[in-house]
């Protein structure tokens, strides 16, 4: 099945979101210019999610992509609440006793985030009376913790984390007299999600990670090239560190049986993610509340099984890893992406595609046949697409959605091949799985000149 290189752009473009810093907000100029986001489903309904507000109450943006397994529902609820809790986290004392004032009384409430969404980003009307709730009791608890102390970011990112996760999970143990409620709260708690998430204030940048979602900073050397630097670990049997904690949180008798054929207990990816109460739950609590939940819940195979050699919950925590950057000048952008692009793309090609795209200049690599035996003729043709390919960059004017082009477009050369392209989008539902993932993409591009001046300042 053929698509015409304009089919192939409008299936790229339809998730495509563009947001630009207003140069003066009237409070600080922002080191961030702006940001391209984008999304290509693979599974049907997408399980990812993205999500990106600019905090009014203090300073800083926050910016996410979550991946969702096992459905949607934990993406969804935690693209939706994890701000306000990162929000929340960060309110000065005054402004907490303000907000819960003005509930008290019934007025307006402040406003916390402005968020930057596309249309398709959806939000759950029915569960915001009791998402709004589970926030308040979180915010009347920091105004009642009150130390006096003005709270770090990197402790506020991870107890947002951790309280929206716990609240996720008592939600479905309580359960909600709505059917219809319950069920979603359920669905919530049982599914999971992995979450990558980043604060810009100034030149303080924060990269909060659970799961294998990536945050890799592109960086503009002194001779105009692009390297990459990483911000994130991913929590997944590749990473040693992860297994031995995962290792140490639990008897020696279990040691065999906790990682097996590179998942968690044989069944998970991730090592850390929001929800997969599976996980979390004693074996007892989770027979309570799936047969008193509604009857959907049981036709659902997920959540009758119990994880073999399921001893000593919890298996499984939210608990982000916080690495802090601090700004330069070369640090030019920031990619945030779940797993379905880091899968196809190594990061330093990332890096120079992202980097050549924003700058608009191609460091022209020598073509590298590695090893390929190649006429003079396909010389001809590699060198004609490369030509081609400069001016096929005009035609995205969003980085992300440059940068789905070429994860899922591109051969053996590194360039981008129509063919493969068509081909790659035009697969049914049930066979793209197999060969790609769903893959979210934030491309954030920083303002060099604000961030050598607060560098200067400083």
């Amino acid at each position: 099945f053929y698509l015409t290189p304009p089919q192939v752009n409008s299936i790229l473009k339809a998730n495509e979101y563009s947001f630009k810093v207003p140069e003066f907000d009237g409070k600080n100029v922002s080191s961030v210019l702006g940001f391209d986001s984008n999304q290509l489903p693979a599974n049907a309904p997408i399980e990812d999610r993205r999500s990106a507000a600019t905090c009014l109450q203090t300073r800083g943006m926050l910016l996410g992509v979550f991946d969702g397994h096992a459905g949607c529902a934990c993406a969804q609820a935690v693209s939706e609440r994890l701000f306000y809790y990162i929000a929340v986290s960060l309110l000065p004392h005054e402004t907490l006793l303000e907000i819960e004032n003005a509930v008290e009384s019934g007025r307006a409430l402040l406003p916390i985030l402005q968020w930057h969404k596309h249309p398709n980003d959806y939000f759950s009307k029915e569960a915001s009376k009791l998402y709004f709730s589970s926030l308040r009791t979180y915010w009347q608890e920091l105004i009642d913790l009150n130390s006096g102390e003005t709270t770090d970011v990197k402790e506020a990112l991870i107890n947002a984390f951790k309280r929206l996760d716990n609240d996720i999970s008592l939600e479905a143990q309580v359960g909600d007299p709505n059917s219809f409620l319950n069920y979603l709260v359920l669905r919530v708690a049982f599914s999971g999600a992995t979450a990558c998430v980043a604060h810009v204030d100034g030149v303080d940048l924060h990269i909060a990670n659970t799961g294998d979602s990536r945050a890799m900073l592109g960086v503009q050397e002194e001779d105009g090239s692009w390297s990459a630097v990483n911000l994130s670990y991913d929590h997944n049997a590749q990473n040693e560190h992860e297994v031995e904690r995962v290792k140490m949180e639990h008897p020696k008798s279990e040691e065999k049986s906790l990682v097996k054929q590179d998942r968690l207990l044989g069944l998970l990816m991730p090592f850390r993610a929001f929800g997969d109460v599976k996980f979390k739950w004693s074996i007892e609590l989770q027979k309570r509340v799936v047969e008193s939940g509604p009857d959907q819940l049981n036709d659902n195979e997920y959540t009758k099984f119990i994880p073999p050699n399921y001893h000593t919950p919890p298996y499984l925590t939210a608990e982000p890893e916080v690495i802090h950057h601090k700004l330069r000048p070369q640090d030019k952008f920031l990619v945030l992406a779940t797993d379905g692009l880091w899968e196809t793309m190594h990061r330093q090609d990332v890096a120079r595609i992202v980097g050549e795209y924003l700058t608009g200049v191609h460091h022209q690599q020598p073509i590298a046949v590695g090893g390929y035996k190649v006429t003079l003729g396909q010389m001809h043709g590699l060198l004609t697409e490369r030509r081609a390919r400069i001016s096929s960059v005009f035609e995205d004017q969003n980085a992300a959605t440059h940068l789905i082009r070429h994860a899922v477009g591109n051969n053996e050369f590194g360039t981008v091949d129509h063919e493969r392209l068509s081909k790659m989008l035009s697969l049914p539902e049930e066979l793209a799985r197999m060969y790609r993932d769903d893959i979210t993409i934030i491309v954030v591009q920083f303002n060099s000149h604000v961030i050598g001046a607060c560098q200067n300042e400083e």
